[in-house]
């Protein structure tokens, strides 16, 4: 007992006191680590002196919740057990043993624990495993708490738990079995008759384990009932394939050997894919109906639910619905109303194999029964709408075929259809329908419907209390933590609401110091600093707890370094990005001037959400500043600098910054004369470059390095990276993961330019690592201002072609809003794409998404120009590693699209010899369509 903590040794202090002789020797077990030996003294308790013993077991718990030495461990796991026995209602031993320490029992301490709890009634065991089996749920399961629910329901003979989490675990305990070999199957004359424990063996396979399993009658009909089975199901993380049959092969061997309903079986798998959900989640039902392999019979009879997945089920579930329907329809099991429901359902989806096959399925449909032709090509119209032109002219060709069988019946709405198809499309469809189709093409130039130009949101007045000070602190550290560990989301919000909030620290600091100190203390007694708040990487917004613990006294600031340097270096900052520099700088300069320089107010609090300061707006704080003696914090006033919107300063802004007689003054009217730092044009190289963990081989890159930007007046060193040399490396930069990343576009609001070249390593990683939330922050920077140029132009063309939906639709939305502001240079972004492209960062499929985005949100004349300047060099010569760009039909098409729908006229480069080539490949074809329309006459 030697290495008990000084709090255990008050808990057994208290309990020798209190206890008789023989509680205390309970907790003497405990305090020897031995909980082997506990259930032979708890068993010689009475219930009194069991009751006795909680308390003292309680506190024990308590005194150990922070300690995780080896040396504690056995008392942990000895409590447990003491816990266990002295606990007189259900409810209380199950929340005692619902504890995270019934984990660290072994297979002899388990043993004692089921030993001590074997001689409580059958009834008080039932209740304690269901309140067990309905504990909190678990991602990967709680082992050891399913573990001991599944022995109490065996030695208990209570009904066996149907909650979802004890579904969960018991599919996970089938699989792994293993996992439980710690916890003894013994004690099997005391098992009720007709319960035994399952088999725990490494050769027994799930089928084997399921058929021996007294649980499996009950819980396997749950199965399709209860939420995330699917994927363990499908083996997602559980099933080892070397260890026999899979759960679908399992679940349908039982049910022919009739240990399972087979009804039963196939109505839950086709009610739960109809129910929906994740596809990995519904590929484990899927492939349980597939293994109990339905015949026609049992699928014609539940025909009504295949037509209900068609529409909306992944890709996956809605084809094998397709098929089996197909099949039905093939015997003539299926009548014409069905077959039109299904075609109405598949022919609008965006999976193009599913609209291929549908249409497949309407010409042998027809191609059988001459009598289905005009339901058939009444069908087929549908597809006139698709999004895809190759689908649309195959559904055309289907109706071309099947015509003179459907009668003249059907023209007027063939006709009235054949309005939805592509311009290109509409002639032929004229001449197989023999109708006039009305030519609904451009009259006059085409204009775009982009979204409205956003204006700068001004910022709220500064906080007028210190009390409000303190709310917009534990504002901006609940939203800190709320975030913490997720990707960072790009806001000019957060923004705002962090300067507000560090501005309100140093104008309250100035005017009643100790009153702000006040009215701090409660948020900091709730939110103690305790020196943890290390800067080893990027400081964010929860570093304004910092400047808050200064203010109060519970950290000491580090004063200005004597060199005079406006950088303050923290000591244990490491790996800071330029951005992080500059952000920790003007955060240590505030902390130390609140203490002892307070100025009236930052400089450099914006007055715009995005983070611009108005250039009269600043000449009116620098005259206050002068009438009040005050010195400008040097990182204050360049982040200031960095801020003003020099593209708003006019004559009058001018001639009063030229009056200010500091020297702060006059660094402002340099400034605001030269128009702020002057941008060299990057260079720009396509170089091998590892990735960010440096598995696999390296990537092909895009990149932009830069030369320093010339200054109208000098910075200090914590803003020299930022405006200095930019070499590209190619790395991650993590900015989707770095709280501060949020500020990254606050700090440069009408340099956009230095901001995006910074971020070009994110951007491309969004393409070729997969990351996900690299292009949060390109909404911002589209709505920034300053010069639209290389690197943000770039930073679009790979975030076009990101890997995750939400970072392509980021990038869709800033395209939209630099062509509303007059910004965007469709021929550069478009030239930038097809460097991309080649360069293997961009996947044509997912530039296509992003591309058909934009035109369905009104932009394809702004689509057509980015491509008409891409095309050229993804159609020269390919690749000789990589071949021809895979995906260029798709562009090509999505290309005569919008010309057709904008009417634009003119040779695009590459496409008339692409036309030429000769042959019936889907890109000559796609060339010669977007050859016609280019060249096609502008209708007046």
């Amino acid at each position: 007992m030697d290495d008990l903590s000084d709090g255990e040794r008050e808990v057994l202090a208290a309990a020798e006191q209190e206890l008789d002789e023989d509680a205390y020797a309970v907790l003497l077990a405990v305090a020897h680590g031995e909980p082997k030996r506990l259930p032979e003294p708890i068993a010689a308790l009475s219930d009194g002196q069991r009751r006795s013993c909680v308390p003292h077991l309680k506190a024990w718990r308590a005194r150990l919740r922070d300690e995780w030495g080896l040396g504690f461990r056995p008392r942990r796991r000895a409590l447990v057990i003491a816990g266990a026995g002295c606990h007189a209602g259900a409810a209380a031993a199950a929340g005692w043993l619902g504890h995270d320490d019934l984990a660290w029992l072994e297979g002899a301490e388990a043993a004692a624990l089921l030993a001590v709890l074997a001689d409580r009634p059958a009834s008080w065991l039932g209740d304690v495993a269901h309140r067990l089996a309905d504990g909190r749920p678990s991602a990967e399961g709680d082992w050891p708490r399913y573990a001991l629910a599944e022995r109490l329901v065996l030695l208990s003979g209570c009904p066996v738990p149907t909650g979802e989490v004890f579904v969960r675990d018991w599919v996970r305990a089938r699989t792994w079995p293993y996992r439980f070999c710690d916890w003894p199957g013994g004690l099997d004359d005391l098992l009720v008759p007709g319960r035994r424990p399952p088999a725990t063996g490494r050769t027994d396979t799930l089928l084997d384990r399921l058929r021996a399993d007294s649980f499996t009658e009950v819980l396997a009909p749950r199965l399709f009932e209860v939420a995330d089975t699917g994927a363990l199901l499908a083996g997602q993380g559980t099933i080892v394939p070397a260890e026999g049959p899979a759960w679908a092969e399992a679940l349908a061997a039982l049910a022919a050997e009739g240990r399972l309903e087979r009804r039963a079986l196939l109505d839950g798998c086709l009610s739960r894919l109809l129910r929906g959900g994740r596809p990995a989640e519904l590929r484990g039902f899927l492939s349980v109906l597939n293994a109990l392999a339905p015949t026609d019979d049992e699928y014609a009879a539940r025909a009504t639910t295949l037509l209900r997945l068609l529409p909306d089920a992944p890709s996956t579930v809605a084809a094998h619905a397709q098929e089996r329907l197909a099949a039905l329809d093939a015997e003539g099991r299926l009548g014409d109303e069905q077959l039109v429901q299904a075609s109405r359902a598949v022919l609008f989806r965006t999976e193009k194999k599913l609209v291929r096959a549908q249409l497949g399925w309407l010409d042998a449909a027809a191609r059988r029964d001459r009598g289905r032709a005009g339901a058939v090509v009444l069908a087929a119209a549908d597809a006139f709408g698709h999004e895809d032109t190759a689908l649309q002219e195959r559904a055309l060709n289907l109706i071309a075929r099947h015509l003179r069988y459907a009668g003249d019946t059907v023209r007027p709405e063939l006709a009235s259809a054949a309005k939805a198809l592509n311009p290109v499309l509409r002639p032929r469809a004229a001449e197989v329908l023999g109708v006039e189709l009305p030519d609904d093409g451009a009259a006059g130039p085409w204009e775009d419907l982009l979204p409205p130009v956003p204006e700068p949101v001004p910022v709220a007045p500064p906080l007028a209390t210190a009390a409000e000070v303190a709310e917009e602190v534990g504002a901006v550290m609940a939203a800190v933590r709320a975030a913490e560990f997720r990707p960072a989301a790009a806001s000019a919000l957060d923004a705002a609401v962090f300067e507000r909030a560090l501005d309100g620290l140093v104008r309250h600091a100035h005017r009643d110091r100790d009153g702000l100190v006040r009215a701090l203390a409660p948020f900091m007694r709730d939110h103690p600093w305790n020196g943890r708040h290390t800067w080893w990487s990027d400081p964010g917004p929860g570093h304004l707890h910092y400047v808050a613990a200064v203010l109060c006294g519970e950290e000491s600031p580090l004063p200005p370094p004597v060199s005079g340097a406006h950088a303050v270096p923290h000591p244990r900052g490491r790996d800071f990005t330029p951005f992080g520099e500059v952000l920790g700088a003007r955060l240590l300069e505030a902390a130390w001037r609140v203490l002892n320089d307070p100025p009236p107010f930052l400089l450099a609090a914006p007055d715009t959400a995005d983070g611009r300061i108005d250039p009269a707006g600043l000449v009116a704080r620098l005259t206050e500043y002068e009438s009040a003696g005050a010195v400008p914090g040097p990182c204050d006033l360049d982040q200031a600098l960095l801020r003003v919107d020099v593209f708003a300063a006019g004559p009058e802004a001018l001639a009063a910054a030229g009056r200010l007689g500091t020297p702060a003054g006059r660094r402002l009217a340099a400034w605001l004369e030269a128009g702020g730092p002057s941008l060299p044009e990057p260079v720009r190289e396509a170089r091998p470059t590892h990735r960010l963990h440096g598995y696999g081989s390296p990537v092909i890159r895009v990149r932009l390095s830069s030369e320093a930007a010339a200054l109208p007046c000098a910075l200090g060193t914590a803003f020299q990276r930022l405006l200095g040399v930019y070499i590209a490396d190619g790395k991650r930069d993590r900015t989707s993961w770095n709280p501060g990343s949020r500020l990254w576009p606050s700090v440069l609001p009408v340099h956009r330019e230095l901001v995006a070249l910074h971020l070009q390593p994110t951007f491309a990683a969004t393409g070729d690592e997969e990351l996900r939330g690299g292009a949060a922050l390109l909404p911002a920077l589209a709505e920034a201002g300053g010069e639209a140029g290389p690197a943000v132009h770039l930073g679009l063309a790979h975030t076009l072609g990101a890997r995750h939906p939400e970072d392509r639709t980021a990038a869709v939305d800033a395209l939209l809003v630099l062509a509303a502001r007059g910004d965007l240079d469709a021929a550069r972004l478009g030239r930038d794409v097809a460097e991309t492209v080649a360069a293997g960062t961009v996947k044509p499929n997912r530039l296509l998404e992003s591309l058909r985005e934009a035109v369905r949100a009104g932009a394809p004349a702004t689509v057509f120009a980015v491509l008409a300047a891409a095309l050229p060099g993804m159609l020269a010569a390919p690749d000789p590693v990589r071949g021809p760009v895979r995906g260029l039909p798709d562009l090509l098409a999505l290309a005569a699209e919008c010309a057709g729908t904008c009417g634009a006229r003119g040779p695009v480069g590459g496409v008339a010899q692409a036309a030429a080539q000769g042959g019936s490949g889907r890109l000559v074809k796609e060339a010669h369509r977007l050859r016609d329309v280019l060249g096609a006459p502008v209708t007046a």
